[in-house]
């Protein structure tokens, strides 16, 4: 339940040097690039560019900015985190610190392989849930439904039941731990890290 993300670029222009000075951000599709990138012609000049542009052989132009996606965060939505982990039995702080890994508390984040919400739910796994992932709430529900299924089945091994919502109970079952998998380890790391780092959630 991860973003892989990248990034095909187009040829430069024969008479234009492009250089990128810093990480591109956020999913770029073909030319597309978030990143600051300098342009220098033939004759020495140099243009700045440091919003989303777009190349062709007519140089660079910038793309219009996109409304920042619907997030969720700890002071206006905490309750709606609280109500679906207290619902599935599961701490609440743990379903937070889930979902800020998964999806940054992004309500319309996707990613690649299929992973929907907050909670970045796979279809087959909403369903079996009977939730509807596209819905805040039950996305919610569902994430914490799920976490608390592993953690019953790993007896309360909080790293395997992590290891197995990003990597999938087979794979946790079939290495009998946590998979060699960078992702995965980095991932269980990340969601402890989360737990540790942040301060409870604000649920007055």
């Amino acid at each position: 339940m991860s973003y892989a993300r990248s990034w095909a670029g187009e040829p430069s222009p024969p008479t234009v040097v492009l250089i990128v000075v810093c990480v591109f951000a956020g999913v770029v599709v073909a030319s597309t690039a978030q990143a600051q990138v300098l342009e220098i012609g033939q004759a020495g000049q140099v243009t700045t560019y440091s919003g989303p542009m777009v190349f062709d052989e007519t140089g660079g132009r910038e793309l219009a900015r996109s409304r920042p996606a619907r997030v969720l965060d700890g002071t206006v939505h905490s309750a709606r985190i609280q109500s679906a982990a207290l619902a599935a039995g599961v701490n609440p702080r743990l379903v937070e610190a889930v979902a800020r890994q998964e999806s940054g508390f992004r309500a319309d984040a996707s990613s690649p392989v299929g992973a929907i919400g907050v909670m970045q739910l796979m279809p087959a796994t909403a369903r079996a849930l009977g939730v509807d992932p596209y819905d805040v709430d039950q996305n919610l529900l569902g994430g914490a439904r799920y976490l608390g299924g592993l953690l019953r089945r790993y007896d309360g091994n909080l790293t395997l039941a992590l290891a197995a919502y990003n990597a999938g109970p087979g794979a946790v079952d079939r290495y009998g731990g946590v998979p060699p998998y960078r992702e995965t380890r980095r991932y269980v790391v990340a969601v402890l890290s989360n737990l540790a780092r942040h301060p409870p959630l604000d649920l007055e």
